[in-house]
């Protein structure tokens, strides 16, 4: 049994992150960590939302029973970014499990990246940290409208750092790669013609 095409382009695209960040000084990784900082802290808000509002009902309804509509899935998008940003701040054995993991086959019906204790990032991509799904949004939201609201606050400042209608973290992450001679099809924000329509619309 062989990996899946999802698993040898995620790969790729984290041993490519690797090979290039162990080139890189000290000052330069900090730069990156310094550039990243206010996406930290909005995944920290976003976490701090989670924990209070959905923590035990995704816990109980999707985890334990082994029912999540993303967690279920082999994989799900990430973007070049988030390998990016979880590389910067995951310890080098964390990393080390990620690519043995990916060149296991995957043989049960769940997330390449979902282990016992959970998820095995360090940082899990946006789209992950992102996903509720329609009953878990009914079951909070139905009789709690401020945290519905809050939820829409979040959803909007993601865009800060994803959306390339202006410079955003996700694009420049890609950028400083591309320019370094590497490339991969999960750099979204120069490959996707939906998003380069974006930026060009926006005459970035």
């Amino acid at each position: 049994m062989q990996i899946s095409p999802y698993q040898q382009e995620q790969l790729e695209a984290i041993s490519m992150t690797a090979t290039h960040m162990d080139t890189l000084s000290p000052d330069q990784i900090e730069a990156l960590k310094t550039a990243s900082h206010e996406y930290l802290m909005f995944r920290y808000d976003v976490d701090a939302f989670l924990n209070t509002h959905f923590a035990s009902t995704c816990t109980q309804r999707c985890f334990q029973s082994s029912l999540s509509a993303c967690c279920s899935r082999e994989g799900i998008i990430t973007f070049f970014a988030d390998i990016v940003i979880n590389a910067l701040f995951s310890a080098s054995d964390e990393q080390k499990h990620l690519l043995t993991v990916l060149q296991k086959p995957n043989a049960g019906p769940k997330c390449v990246y979902l282990g016992p204790q959970g998820c095995l990032w360090r940082i899990k991509p946006i789209v992950c940290l992102m996903f509720l799904c329609d009953s878990a949004k009914v079951r909070v939201f139905s009789d709690n409208s401020s945290a519905e609201s809050a939820w829409h606050v979040l959803k909007n400042r993601e865009k800060q750092f994803t959306w390339p209608d202006k410079k955003v973290l996700f694009d420049d992450l890609e950028a400083f790669f591309l320019n370094a001679g590497y490339a991969s099809s999960l750099m979204y924000l120069h490959n996707s013609p939906g998003l380069l329509l974006v930026k060009k619309r926006a005459r970035l």
